[in-house]
Formats: structure tokens, C-alpha cells, sequence
């Protein structure tokens, strides 16, 4: 009965040292199979390196432009007052406010009734003193004594009385005329005998022809018409109206072509050069920026101010630009030609060491650079013979995104 409770206990004890060893065993293996698979599900999805989103510029040559920057006001060139030149009343007007003309063209009218008659008395008056110079031309023709003399005045009398009769029936103009008659009236005058007279007739005459132009040239002033083209403002009177000279009418501008002064300091001004390229900012288009060039520097300096002006002109597209509206003026004041350039938002610096980012097949790698003349935009580049250094022309340099990215990172170009 001992031995049997002997031998209970140690095959009891047996079966518990089984199955502790089979627990162990089989435990153990499905732990070491699990780590086994969890290493390999985290390395499975461990994430790959993903690239940084990047944006690039060129690398190029070219000319490094130095600007001096002014304030400056727009004006216009064309811009005058038109005034009546003689008495009057308004009968047409052709225009109206902010209209837009055309060179030579009739904007007001004035009563020219009295001018004309005063036109028609001045040209009878003519005719009368061109009668009386004739009748002494012709005496003087048939009795010079002479027969070569006679026989040249009495050609000339011959041609002058053709021409007068040509020019009464409007076949010939005036100005013919007239050259023809003056040159005519010297080959009677030197051939006739009574000089004396024929000369004081003469005289009459040309102040008969004076009248006459004058009184022509008074009505012409009863029709206002542009001198140049432009736009019509400050309209001053109304159809009807009487008007004396020397009344102002209304003002003609022309803001097709725009001059604008900026003020440069004389400490600058032997920088400026006629002809040199201008940006043009002005506060009522603060995204747009306009062209000038430099027109003329005037030769004296402010005292006051110590500025020197400085005239540009500029086509103002579409009259956008009114005369009178401020500017910001950026002029090129020194240009550097032929220069590496790289912009400014590529460079960076490190360890007090100027540095920028190239593209290379997808990866980011610095490259330090020796910077040399600088404007607001773009830096010029210096040969360096720095072994990690030096860029070319055509090389894509980051310009975003890349103030914290490490060198070898990977990178994608985005627009």
C-alpha cells in the first residue's frame, strides 16, 4: 500500500515535470513566433523617405541692374488753355466735357458775319489800289522811249493782266499769284518811265494785300479748332454766350504720352543717364508696374532739397495714369553686365557662411558661394575654390521650402 502511494506520487510528479516542460516548450515558441512577426508587420510598415515638396529658379548670366529709387509726380506735356483771340458770339460748340478730339478739328464757332464783311472791304480796297498801279503800269509800259525797254515792259504788263484775270477766276491760287505779280511788278517798275509813282502804288498795294491777310487770319480765329489731340476739360462757356478776347474757353491735355519728374539727390545724379530703362509704381495700381525712360536731367539742383530733377516719359496705356498722381520711381542707376546670378530667396546662411540648394537627381545638396554686388532681387556670384562650393549657369537652386531641409534630402520640384 506504501509502495503504491510511492509510486502514485512520483508518477504525479512526472506528468506535472511533462506538462510544465510541454507549456514551457509550446509558450515559448508561440512567443518567439509572435515578436518574430510583430518585428516583421513594424518593419514591413516602417515608412519609406517621402520627398519635400521644393520650389526652384535658374541659375543664369546676365546683367546686374543697381536701382535708385525716387518719388516723382506725373504731368502732362500737352496741356493748354484755350482762349478766344477775337470778339464774338458762340453759335456751334463741338464739344463737351472729358470728350476726346482729334488734332484740327472745329470744337467751337463763332459769329464771323462782321469779320467777314470786314474781309470783303479789305479785299475791295485791294482791287481798287491793284486798278490804280495798272493803270500807272500800263502808261509807263507806252511811253518809254526806249524799244528793248518797252518791248519788255509791255510783255510783262501783257503777262501781268493775264495772270490778274487767271487769279479772279480762281484758275490759279493766290500764293502763284502772288509770287508771279511781285516778280512781274520789279520788270515794269525797271522798264517804265514814271518809277516814282509806280512804286508808291505799289506800296499801297502791299498794304492793301497786309489788310487783307489780316482780315482773312481774324475770321479764321471765329472757328476754334485743336491743336493737337486730346481730351476736353474744365468746359468754361455755353452755346450763345458772347465772348471778348482773351476769354478762356475750356483746357485741351493729351495724357497719351506722360512725363514724369522725379526728384534725385545730387549726390546721385551722376549715376543717371538719358536713355536708362524706369519702373514706374503708382498707389492706385500697386500690382502694376509701368515703363519710362529717362528723357532729359535738368541741369540745376535745388538748393533746399539738394535734388536734381529728372524727367522720364512714359506711354500711358490706356490713359490709366492721370497728370497729378504720385510715383514711385525705380530708375537703373548702374548696371553690371554679364554677371552669375542667383536670386535672392535661394540664399541662405549657415555657420555665418552664405550657402544655396542645388537640384540633383531628386536630392537636395548645398553648395557655399562667395556673394559679390547685390540689388533687391538677384545676387551676382563669385568664383570660389571651395571643393563643396561653385554653381553654374542652368542650375536649379531652391528658392522655398528650404530654410530647415538637410543636405542629401530628398526633394520634389513643385510649380
Amino acid at each position: 500500500m506504501v509502495f503504491s502511494k510511492k509510486v502514485l506520487t512520483a508518477t504525479l510528479s512526472v506528468i506535472l515535470l511533462g506538462l510544465g516542460a510541454y507549456f514551457i516548450v509550446i509558450k515559448g515558441g508561440l512567443l518567439t513566433s509572435g515578436d518574430s512577426t510583430q518585428a516583421s508587420t513594424e518593419a514591413e510598415e516602417k515608412p519609406t523617405e517621402s520627398p519635400l515638396p521644393v520650389k526652384v529658379a535658374p541659375v543664369q548670366r546676365g546683367d546686374l541692374i543697381i536701382t535708385l529709387k525716387s518719388p516723382g509726380e506725373a504731368v502732362t506735356k500737352l496741356h493748354i488753355v484755350m482762349k478766344a483771340e477775337v470778339t464774338g458770339r458762340i453759335i456751334s460748340m463741338n464739344v463737351k466735357e472729358s470728350q476726346h478730339v482729334k488734332k484740327g478739328a472745329v470744337l467751337l464757332e463763332l459769329d464771323d458775319r462782321e469779320h467777314r464783311l470786314s474781309l470783303e472791304r479789305n479785299e475791295a480796297d485791294r482791287l481798287e489800289t491793284l486798278s490804280k498801279l495798272l493803270l500807272e503800269k500800263r502808261y509807263a509800259g507806252l511811253t518809254e522811249g526806249s524799244s528793248a525797254v518797252n518791248a519788255e515792259g509791255q510783255s510783262a504788263l501783257l503777262e501781268y493782266d493775264q495772270i490778274s484775270e487767271l487769279y479772279q477766276k480762281g484758275m490759279i491760287s493766290q500764293e502763284e499769284y502772288e509770287n508771279r505779280s511781285r516778280e512781274l511788278e520789279v520788270t515794269l517798275i525797271e522798264s517804265g518811265a514814271k518809277k516814282d509813282e509806280i512804286m508808291e502804288a505799289a506800296q499801297g498795294l502791299t498794304q492793301a494785300e497786309i489788310a487783307v491777310k489780316q482780315a482773312r487770319l481774324t475770321l479764321e480765329k471765329t472757328k476754334i479748332k485743336a491743336p493737337f489731340s486730346g481730351i476736353i476739360t474744365n468746359l468754361q462757356v455755353s452755346p450763345g454766350e458772347n465772348v471778348s478776347a482773351g476769354t478762356e474757353l475750356f483746357t485741351l491735355v493729351n495724357i497719351i504720352r506722360l512725363q514724369v519728374h522725379a526728384k534725385v539727390l545730387e549726390s546721385e545724379i551722376g549715376k543717371m543717364k538719358v536713355g536708362r530703362e524706369v519702373d514706374l509704381k503708382f498707389s492706385a495700381y500697386p500690382d502694376q508696374v509701368f515703363k519710362g525712360e529717362v528723357q532729359a536731367i535738368s541741369p540745376i539742383v535745388n538748393p533746399e532739397e539738394k535734388t536734381c530733377n529728372v524727367i522720364i516719359e512714359m506711354v500711358n496705356i490706356g490713359e490709366a495714369i492721370k497728370p497729378g498722381m504720385h510715383a514711385e520711381v525705380e530708375i537703373a542707376a548702374e548696371i553690371y553686365p554679364d554677371r552669375l546670378l542667383v536670386p535672392q530667396d535661394a540664399i541662405l546662411t549657415r555657420s555665418g557662411r552664405k550657402l544655396v540648394f542645388v537640384v540633383e537627381e531628386d536630392r537636395a545638396k548645398w553648395k557655399y558661394i562667395e556673394v559679390g554686388l547685390e540689388n533687391e532681387f538677384f545676387a551676382e556670384v563669385l568664383p570660389t575654390d571651395d571643393p563643396g562650393g561653385g554653381i553654374e549657369p542652368g542650375d536649379q537652386v531652391l528658392i522655398d521650402g528650404h530654410f530647415t531641409i538637410a543636405h542629401d534630402a530628398r526633394v520634389s520640384v513643385v510649380k
